[in-house]
């Protein structure tokens, strides 16, 4: 049946066209973006998972500047530590020849070994960086030890979608040198500290300094290395106190090696996060991308496929809107 009130091939090829310019559209769109997935609507699973992975990746960024900022910190400290120790033995080898010297001699080692000692301290007061010094600490008026210093180093989100911070902590009790706390009880650094030797050579470090009397040996004697001396311009160590020296110096290198080793791990371990956040963040990176990204191959395919649909719904509703002109063939004489 023929109508001119209800023209059913045009209704139908008007809906067929109109879902194609809606497809065409959405193709069109994902070409441009490069996105299959890129408003909720288009997918909300897809998508709210995609937002909260980029935004973790962008948390991850900003934990790799912190590994960055915490490996220069540590090699600061490392480098400072390894002057230090060759600094320290140089100490040791002037005590060495000290040994056994004229009073004289003794005065002109003293002078070396005194410069020297500024040196060491020197390095520790330069290894700071960005404002953290883990060689020359202050602990203040009221803590007893150092505080450690934390690196972030990573970002997680657990099952739950609870996030957290880890972080690589370096203990900076155990390596620091010198100790400007003043707090009962602190703990003083490896070159400021008291030792003492005992009768069977093993050295200890002891709270309160023993007035040392050059030239008159005794087993209570406290030497420091930061402040040891040879001569005080008056009296001269004899050998047996100088033997104290090398052993209370020999402990501290003992510890200065300790430390830099505990140095070289927390500067290994940094290094290693760091390449792994950068390995995380790339293989969040894919993921997300297969999640949303559209595959532009199969899309320009898509887009001709369309665009040929696009033609024949257009010549389509062309032909139905021409079959309601055919009846007006009938009315002529």
């Amino acid at each position: 049946m023929s109508s001119i009130n209800t023209n059913a091939s045009a209704m139908t090829a008007l809906q067929t066209l109109a879902a194609t310019n809606k497809a065409l559209n959405t193709t069109q769109g994902r070409i441009a973006t490069g996105l299959r997935v890129a408003e909720a609507s288009d997918n909300a699973a897809y998508w709210s998972i995609a937002t909260t992975m980029r935004s973790d990746n962008k948390a991850l960024s900003t934990v790799q500047d912190s590994l960055g900022l915490g490996a220069s910190k540590v090699d600061t400290a490392y480098t400072g530590m390894n002057k230090t120790i060759d600094t320290l033995n140089e100490i040791k080898v002037k005590l060495v020849a000290a040994t056994g010297a004229s009073d004289a001699d003794k005065a002109k080692i003293d002078t070396e070994v005194k410069a020297l000692q500024k040196q060491l301290k020197a390095y520790a007061d330069g290894a700071t960086f960005s404002g953290a010094n883990m060689l020359s600490v202050n602990s203040g008026t009221t803590a007893t030890t150092a505080s450690d210093v934390k690196v972030v180093s990573a970002f997680t989100r657990d099952a739950t979608g609870t996030a957290s911070i880890s972080t690589i902590d370096v203990n900076v009790e155990n390596i620091k040198l010198y100790e400007a706390g003043t707090a009962a009880g602190v703990n003083k650094g490896i070159l400021d500290s008291n030792r003492v030797v005992s009768v069977a050579g093993a050295v200890s470090e002891v709270a309160a300094a023993d007035a040392v009397v050059l030239g008159t040996f005794s087993q209570t004697d406290t030497f420091t290395v930061a402040a040891m001396e040879l001569t005080n311009g008056t009296l001269f160590a004899n050998d047996a106190q100088i033997g104290q020296m090398l052993s209370v110096v020999e402990s501290a290198l003992k510890d200065m090696n300790t430390a830099a080793t505990n140095l070289g791990a927390a500067k290994n371990r940094i290094e290693l996060q760091k390449a792994f956040t950068s390995s995380l963040m790339d293989s969040i990176d894919r993921g997300v991308g297969q999640l949303v990204d559209a595959d532009m191959n199969k899309e320009s395919t898509r887009l001709q496929a369309i665009q040929v649909q696009q033609q024949l719904g257009i010549q389509a509703l062309s032909i139905a809107n021409g079959n309601s002109q055919s009846i007006l063939s009938l009315f002529r004489g």
